[in-house]
This record gives C-alpha cells, sequence and structure tokens, in this order.
C-alpha cells in the first residue's frame, strides 16, 4: 500500500499539506475551522452571557465525517477526575479519527491562565502576581509544569497568556493582567510562553489587540487608544512573546478600535501580524467573538456576512464550537459568496500546525495515561515559590512586622477563612464550580487563617468575619471590634471575590466604578483602626485599590494579588518572618479611590500639577515593595556620554545587602526622554534584575542599553530612534531613583524596525 504524500513525514509540511487539500472538498476544509464544545450549555444556562445565542445544535456523529479542527475545553467545562477525562478525550479523538475520510484527529485547547482549568489541577498564582515576582525564569518553570500537564491528559493548545497592559484598573480582568508596563508584560509573559512551547504546547496570546483599553474599564467598550499609544503601549508584548517567545497562536480580541472590530480588522490580523512581524501559525476567535460581529458591534448583517469579515481579516478558527464557519458558510463559497482562496488560507494554516504538532503522521495515537497527577508536590512547590515572591510589603514604618510569635492576634475579615479569596476567576474552583453545587475543590487550599495558626503555633489567634466582601450589612462590626480591643495586634484580611459577569468583584464581566473597597469593607478597617490597637493590612485581592485614607494610620500593609493555592502558607510566612517579602508592584495603588484611570505610564500633562486640583499621583506607585533586610546601591557606573542612535551603553551599580537575613531586592532602569517630537512617558521601564542576596552579600548588576530601546512612535507612525538627551535612570521603583545616567543619542534619525532589540540584557556579577 502506497502511502499517500500527505501521510509522509520525509516531506516538507508545506508539500504534505498542499496534497491534503487538493484531496480535500469545501465542507472537510471548513471543517478544521472550527471547534465543537461538548460540554456547552444550550439551555440559556451558560457561563457567559450570549452563551446560549451562539450556541448551535448540531448531530455530533454526523458533523465529525467531515473532520473537526479543535475540540473545546474537554477538562474545563465540568469536574471529571483528570486520568478519566484524559480516556475520554482519547476515546473522542479515535472516534473523530474513525469518521473522517483523512481520520485527522482534532486540536484539544484548554485555558491554562494560572494553571490547567481542570478539576483537581495546581491553581497558580494569578498573572498579575507573576508581575509583582519580577522573575521571568521562574514563570517560565511554571508555564513549562503548566505545559506538561496539558500533555499529559493529551491537550494541544493552551489559551494563554493574556499580555493587555492595565491601562485603567478598575477594569474586571485586570487580574488576568501581569501589569501596567508593556516591558514588564513582554518580559514575563514570554518567559510563560516559552516554558509552554518547551512542553510542545501552542501558546495562544490573548487578546489581540487592545481589550484592556476599553472605555471607562467597561468590558467590551470600544478601545479609545490612539495611533502611538496602540504602537508603543499595547503592541510591544505581542510582538516580543511572538519573535523571542514562539508563540504559535493568537486570539482576536472581543474589542474594537476607531469603529473597526479587532475580529474584522485585516491591517491589525494580516497586515500588522504576519506582513510585518512574519506570524506563520493559527488566529482563532475569541468564544463567540465572530458571531458578535452580527449580534453586538453590527458590522455584518447576516452570519455569512460575518464569517467572511473574519476571515478575511485573518481568522482561521472559529471558537468555541461551529456556528458561522461551518455549513452555511461552505454554501456561501459555492455561491461565490465567499472566496473560496479565504477557506483555502485558513484551511493551511489550521493543516500545517496539526502536521508541526504530529496528528497528520499515520502512527499518531491518542495518549492515554494510566493515571493523571495534576497536583503534585512538585508543582505545589513551584505555586508556593512564585506566591511567596509576589507578596509586596507595601509599607512597614515602625517594623510591626514580622509578627511576634506568642502574640495575641486578632484575625478579621472576608477573605481571612475562604480558600477562594486565593484564586482568581480562570482558576477551576472559581470559573466552573458555581454551577456545580458541592462538589468540593478538588485540591487543598489552606486559608490564611489556618496558615497563620501553622505559622505561629505559640501565639493565640482569634477570628471573625467581620462583614461580608461585597454585602452592605455591618452587623459583625460589633464581635469585630471587641476581638480586636482584645489583641495585641489586628490582622485585617480583606480583598475580593473572584467571579465572572457580575458574580464577583474581581473577575471579566466585573468590572468597578471606582477604586474603593469592596461592599462595607473599608468602613469595617475605619472600625478596626479607631481601637487604638495596631493594625495589619492584608490584601487578597485581582486589582490595586485606593488606600490613602488609612495612610499613616496602619502598623503595616502586605498586599497579594490572587496568590493561589500556597497563596495561604506565602502570606502567612511573610507575617511569621518566615518569608522576606521581595514582591515589587506591578501596578500602582492609587491614593483616592477616583480620578481614574491612571497609570505611571503618563506624559508631562499627565502628571500632577497646577493645571488641575486633581492629584493622580499614586501613594505606592509602580515597581515598589519593601524587605525586612536592608539593601545600599554604590559603585555606580554610568559616566556621561555620547552614542550613535545604532549605538550601546553600559550602566552598572553593585547592590549590598546590609542587613543580618537573606533577602531580594529588584534593580529597575527606566529611560526618561525629555524632549521628543511627541509626547513620551515621563519615565519607563526598559529593563531589570531581581537580585536574590544573602547577608552582606554583594552583586554588580550591568545592563546592557541599546539605543533601540528609545524608540518611539513618531507623527507619520514609523518608529524612530531620535537623536537628542536621554537620561536612564536606576531605581527601586520608578519613583525611587538610585543613580542617573545621562546620554546624548547622536546622528541622524533612524527608523527601528523589525529586526530592532526589544530588551535590555543584565549581567549579573557576584561579589
Amino acid at each position: 500500500m502506497t502511502t499517500a504524500p500527505w501521510r509522509d513525514p520525509a516531506l516538507p509540511a508545506a508539500a504534505r499539506v498542499d496534497d491534503l487539500l487538493g484531496r480535500m472538498t469545501i465542507e472537510e476544509k471548513t471543517a478544521q475551522l472550527y471547534g465543537v464544545w461538548v460540554g456547552a450549555a444550550t439551555d440559556g444556562g451558560g457561563v457567559a452571557p450570549h452563551q446560549h445565542d451562539m450556541t448551535s445544535e448540531y448531530d455530533y456523529d454526523e458533523l465529525i465525517t467531515r473532520g473537526l479542527g479543535q475540540l473545546t475545553r474537554s477538562f474545563g467545562t465540568a469536574p471529571v477526575e483528570p486520568a478519566l477525562g484524559a480516556r475520554a478525550l482519547a476515546g473522542a479523538q479515535r472516534q473523530i479519527v474513525a469518521a473522517g475520510r483523512f481520520g485527522i484527529p482534532a486540536v484539544a485547547h484548554e485555558e491554562c491562565l494560572a494553571g490547567v482549568t481542570a478539576w483537581r489541577a495546581t491553581a497558580y498564582p494569578v498573572p498579575l502576581a507573576w508581575g509583582a515576582a519580577f522573575d521571568p525564569p521562574l514563570v517560565e518553570e511554571v508555564g513549562r509544569a503548566i505545559g506538561r500537564d496539558l500533555r499529559a491528559m493529551g491537550v494541544h493548545q493552551g489559551l494563554a497568556p493574556v499580555l493587555d497592559v492595565v491601562r485603567d484598573p478598575r477594569w474586571g480582568r485586570v487580574e488576568e493582567t501581569i501589569g501596567e508596563d508593556p516591558y514588564l508584560v513582554g518580559t514575563v509573559g514570554t518567559a510563560y510562553v516559552r516554558g509552554l512551547e518547551s512542553a510542545g504546547i501552542v501558546a495562544t496570546l490573548k487578546h489581540f489587540a487592545g481589550y484592556a483599553s476599553s472605555a471607562g474599564a467597561r468590558n467590551l467598550a470600544p478601545v479609545r487608544a490612539g495611533t502611538r499609544e496602540f504602537a508603543d503601549v499595547t503592541l510591544p508584548p505581542f510582538e516580543m512573546a511572538l519573535r523571542e517567545g514562539g508563540a504559535r497562536s493568537v486570539m482576536a480580541a472581543y474589542t474594537e478600535r476607531d469603529g473597526v472590530p479587532a475580529s474584522a480588522d485585516p491591517e491589525l490580523l494580516t497586515g500588522l501580524l504576519r506582513e510585518e512581524w512574519g506570524f506563520t501559525g493559527t488566529v482563532v476567535a475569541d468564544y463567540f467573538g465572530i458571531g458578535f460581529l452580527q449580534t453586538l458591534h453590527r458590522v455584518a448583517g447576516t452570519p455569512v456576512e460575518a464569517a467572511r469579515l473574519a476571515l478575511a481579516a485573518g481568522i482561521d478558527v472559529e471558537l468555541p464550537t461551529v456556528k458561522y464557519y461551518g455549513e452555511a458558510l461552505a454554501d456561501a463559497v459555492r455561491a461565490g459568496e465567499v472566496p473560496q482562496e479565504l477557506i483555502d488560507r485558513a484551511a493551511r494554516r489550521v493543516l500545517l500546525q496539526k502536521c508541526e504538532l504530529g496528528l497528520l503522521d499515520e502512527d499518531w495515537q491518542p495518549h492515554v495515561p494510566e493515571s493523571v497527577d495534576l497536583d503534585p508536590p512538585a508543582n505545589r512547590a513551584l505555586a508556593r515559590r512564585l506566591a511567596e515572591e509576589s507578596v509586596v510589603l507595601l509599607d512597614n514604618p515602625d517594623g510591626l512586622l514580622p509578627l511576634s510569635p506568642d502574640a495575641r492576634v486578632a484575625v478579621i475579615g472576608p477573605r481571612a477563612a475562604d480558600a477562594l479569596a486565593m484564586l482568581g476567576c480562570y482558576s477551576f474552583p472559581s470559573h466552573v464550580l458555581p454551577h456545580h453545587a458541592g462538589v468540593e475543590n478538588g485540591i487543598d487550599i489552606p486559608t490564611l487563617l489556618e496558615s497563620l495558626r501553622a505559622e505561629l503555633p505559640d501565639a493565640k489567634v482569634t477570628f471573625t468575619e467581620g462583614c461580608g466582601v461585597s454585602d452592605p450589612d455591618p452587623s459583625g462590626f460589633t464581635e469585630a471590634i471587641t476581638r480586636a480591643s482584645e489583641a495585641d495586634v489586628c490582622v485585617a484580611v480583606l480583598g475580593d471575590r473572584a467571579g465572572l459577569f457580575g458574580r464577583g468583584t474581581s473577575g471579566e464581566g466585573c468590572d468597578v466604578a471606582d477604586l474603593s473597597l469592596p461592599g462595607v469593607q473599608g468602613a469595617l478597617l475605619d472600625a478596626l483602626v479607631a481601637t487604638g490597637v495596631p493594625v495589619v493590612l492584608v490584601l487578597l485581592t485581582g486589582r490595586p485599590y485606593a488606600l490613602g485614607r488609612w495612610h499613616g494610620r496602619l502598623g503595616a500593609v502586605v498586599q497579594a494579588f490572587f496568590p493561589g493555592e500556597e497563596g495561604g502558607p506565602a502570606v502567612a510566612g511573610v507575617l511569621s518572618g518566615r518569608v522576606n517579602p521581595s514582591g515589587r508592584l506591578p501596578v500602582s495603588v492609587p491614593r483616592v479611590p477616583g480620578g481614574q484611570p491612571w497609570t505611571y505610564l503618563q506624559p508631562p500633562l499627565g502628571l500632577a500639577g497646577q493645571v488641575s486640583s486633581l492629584d493622580p499621583t499614586p501613594l505606592y506607585p509602580f515597581g515598589h515593595g519593601r524587605s525586612y533586610t536592608a539593601f545600599t546601591w554604590e559603585d555606580f557606573s554610568g559616566p556621561d556620554t555620547e552614542i550613535g542612535t545604532d549605538g550601546s551603553y553600559d550602566v552598572s551599580v553593585t547592590v549590598r545587602n546590609t542587613g543580618d537575613r537573606a533577602g531580594a531586592e529588584v534593580v529597575q532602569l527606566y529611560l526618561h526622554d525629555p524632549v521628543a517630537e511627541v509626547t513620551r512617558p515621563d519615565v519607563r521601564l526598559i529593563g531589570y534584575q531581581r537580585l536574590e542576596l544573602a547577608a552582606a552579600e554583594a552583586a554588580r548588576v550591568t545592563f546592557r542599553f541599546h539605543a533601540d530601546l528609545s524608540a518611539f512612535t513618531d507623527r507619520s507612525g514609523r518608529r524612530v530612534v531620535e537623536p537628542g538627551d536621554l537620561e536612564l535612570r536606576l531605581g527601586a521603583s520608578s519613583a525611587d531613583v538610585r543613580a542617573t545616567a545621562r546620554l546624548r543619542l547622536t546622528g541622524p534619525v533612524r527608523e527601528a524596525g523589525a529586526g530592532r532589540r526589544l530588551r535590555c540584557e543584565a549581567d549579573v556579577v557576584r561579589n
């Protein structure tokens, strides 16, 4: 028997796919362009708004006779034992292979924002906590572990990471982002991509592009970002993750920019992504995003028009289930309403990726593991490391922390004794289990109360909730005040409840009007402070909240961004002193709850000044964080000099741990451009290095700055390096500058194209 060329692994992938496409009917080609969500609700009881509207009724057994592009969320739809789920997925793949004329399996995809979204899988800290750790190598390890778990289950594609840059912290999905700085988002997100891809998983960059810039922080609202903000803030993380991380898929955003929805924007999905950046992978729709072109954006009058717009723009795969790329699209091609070359283009990209994954090989067999442990000790150890590194000590003015081991401690607040206080909205317990009453979380998630009692076995620890997360009932204040008054110190544990579409205070569709603490938690904190007992505020949140009301009145402030299943022990370790806090803020903490949006990336008129009575200066700036040890910065080397607009320059500093215990300092390099053709942020991050130092140890950090890092988008839309003066500022935060080097760039204006340097490398020499 002669093997067909498309089955021959010795041939180039392009030749194999061309041969296969020549054998396929229109229906078989379109079948490769959609997924099927077998577990999707069709009774109106879906997870998200519009899910019922967008879910089709179809005969699955008949549908798969044409083949199938993707299987949607086999694990993330309902609580299934992992090994049973893996066997069921393998069975589904065998059925798909047997039913189709060509026997091509589907790509199975799953959410993996902060761990595999599956029952009994490790719940890692959310991406905002990754940003707080300032530790890309550790995030890469986490990505690799998540990728291995996905592979063990038979999954090929992970829908992560989110590379949206925070523009307004009132937006509900801030917890899913890495922070408010594009360089931090790009470097940390790229590390996660490398981890996933190294495990053989197709990483999917979300949400391309501009989703986080929605007006008024409202989910799916129009994006008001201008051309230069879009180019210089929104796009760089995606470019870095593609060029340096090797991501093989991109998800189109729901939102529109200047009247053009991303899912119908060929300049974005084809002109920029493919022609300029050279991307060769697949573009997938965000769930129901193609349908939204008709129903929400109203740029298409019929399903066929929506499909044509999406295909022409460059969306290759409809997710999560077939509605617009199915039978009606095939009919439209035959009728001449949709060009066949659009179908062939998308099908070629999908099949090339399947070829890369080995799914076109004749000997392909589904993976059927004997057992699957998605939360082994090694995963939990990684989750603990990342959680510990991500906890930010915002303030400790009088050294109240660490807590005395035999203190009388009153733990008060709605987040202290709830395991879900540790998890974001895309964790399985928060995302799926609310629809499955009575099902246990499936993983051990110690609460902060439990963890603190374990950390301080000789302390007398009492507890009362005081109030709920978001309800207005203050009846628990009386008992809270009593407990606090009887203690040496009060630990107030406040924050968010993650949920979806208004079912939480943080998460997708949980946008807020201002940055006040939810419910009556602020009033509870006022009451606790009024007792005169020192109060340690611990925040377990998905976004920053305004804390100026209590500045100078608290004994200490600790911020953790949904730190995952090991977050309780991590935060308790910081309170006890076992863990020396080393997290740094990936987002600014505001002083007052109004006056948003605001991030630190502001030109001069975005800063405080006499032209307005509203001062947007944050209470705690981007990059801020304290430690239980002390660091000195010395022997700075960065003399004033000139370099060409294509030149390089080294700036160095020695950091010494002068305390009596090990700790970590994050050295941050910022760029200040005094005069430019267009307004520029006063400062922006262009490099950083996390240093782990033993007591009395020192290390010398050298940043290798290249003029490309000063590039910006000029009035004509070109990215240029402009001659003139620059300042390189080394700091412990965006507002805490320790040393400055002044540079003059000389020579002509130079266009910095696709090959420009995207990162500032750092060398570390330990003394």
